[in-house]
């Protein structure tokens, strides 16, 4: 089954689903989990110069003959790369690792106060060269996208935050589509963290699915992209399992309840 896309605000196409590799234990496990997931029909990878692995997911696209054209490549600029040509230079070096010409979404990692505009800046001069295909931004919140906005001459095609039912804020996605940003999740499963929460327990049993295949789906039919992450065959190949089924509207309002900010990385809302 043919993963669903979204149209992003400048026309190009993205995968709704895809492959987080945020920088696992063991990098040499990066290349395996990438091959594996094109295998399973992944076609979204998401990486970022601070994970060190860029190369890997290079390596891994080069071996598995699918053609370049066919995969979508994410990457981002670190919080010590930021800046005007700090981050271009950053970009530079992101290619050359990727050996790739052109990145289809390149993204501000974090929003860094005092280097955020002028790292835009950057991101739109690389889109301008068409070395981009779309850019945007990552754990970003109204607030900071709201600052970026007073200088920015191109509205962010994505911004990528932690979304999962326990982390969910619907005051953001809701801010992301008036913007007309798309709106991607990372660390949906929380990596683990609610794997026995018996209310996730109670729907996957109720719809014959594990609790990480719950919370892919819900991601999904909120409209929002989303990268579970593994470097385990199995799992990866049940992350993409997803497209079989769907959640009731009245379980989805109840997935939205489960908010309790579990969260893996840092709240954006302290960062000012």
């Amino acid at each position: 089954m043919k993963i669903p896309s979204t149209t992003l605000n400048n026309g190009v196409e993205m995968p709704l689903l895809g492959l987080g590799v945020h920088a696992p234990k063991n990098i040499s496990e990066v290349q395996q989990a990438v091959e594996w997931a094109l295998e399973a029909g992944c076609r979204l990878i998401d990486t970022a110069t601070a994970y060190n692995n860029e190369r890997e997911v290079a390596d891994a696209i080069r071996e598995s003959g699918i053609p370049r054209s066919d995969i979508f490549i994410t990457t981002k600029v670190w919080n010590d790369d930021q800046g005007y040509t700090r981050t271009l230079r950053a970009f530079n070096r992101s290619l050359e690792r990727l050996r790739l010409d052109v990145i289809d979404l390149y993204l501000i990692h974090w929003p860094i106060k005092e280097h955020r505009h002028e790292t835009w800046r950057a991101l739109e001069k690389i889109y301008a060269d068409g070395r981009a295909r779309a850019i945007g931004v990552s754990n970003h919140y109204p607030a900071h996208i709201d600052e970026l906005l007073t200088e920015a001459r191109i509205i962010p095609a994505i911004n990528q935050v932690e979304f999962s039912p326990y982390s969910y804020l619907p005051e953001v996605i809701t801010y992301c589509r008036d913007k007309n940003i798309q709106p991607e999740g990372y660390a949906p499963m929380v990596r683990g963290k609610k794997r026995d929460d018996p209310k996730l327990i109670a729907l996957a049993e109720k719809y014959g699915k594990s609790t990480y295949q719950m919370l892919v789906r819900w991601s999904i039919q909120h409209g929002v992209v989303t990268i579970p992450k593994s470097v385990k065959r199995e799992r990866i190949q049940e992350n993409f399992n997803v497209l079989d089924f769907s959640i009731s509207d009245e379980d989805m309002t109840l997935m939205d309840t489960f908010y309790d900010n579990t969260r893996v990385a840092d709240d954006p809302r302290t960062i000012a």
